[in-house]
């Protein structure tokens, strides 16, 4: 039998406005309410679900990093590329990806 990580219940009476508030932020961020009292607590502000798009474009970033990928295998093969500029390009595409997954997912921390 495994022993739950939270065992300290704590009951909250909210009204009407402040109900609304939160199941509107736990909506808008995809998480359960206690959730998203516990990352407010952490003194962070849970961002909002990415949008729709954010998933292909996740995807087509990871696509292109593959392309360069086999890019990169072709011309050490051949010898007939800067491995320099390439590095360059794929430390380029590495940070946009984690930019981008950390602008649209990360929450934020309060101010």
């Amino acid at each position: 039998m495994t022993m739950r990580r939270r065992n300290i219940r704590v009951q909250v009476w909210l009204n009407p406005e402040e109900k609304k508030k939160l199941q509107a932020g736990a909506k808008k961020s995809g998480l359960s309410r206690e959730t998203y009292l516990r990352i407010l607590i952490s003194g962070f502000v849970p961002k909002e679900l990415p949008p729709v798009d954010y998933h292909v474009m996740m995807k087509e970033l990871h696509a292109i990093g593959n392309n360069l990928n086999q890019i990169a295998a072709k011309a050490n093969a051949t010898g007939h590329i800067d491995r320099t500029v390439f590095q360059d390009e794929a430390n380029r595409l590495r940070q946009a990806v984690l930019d981008i997954r950390k602008a649209v997912t990360s929450p934020q921390e309060l101010e």
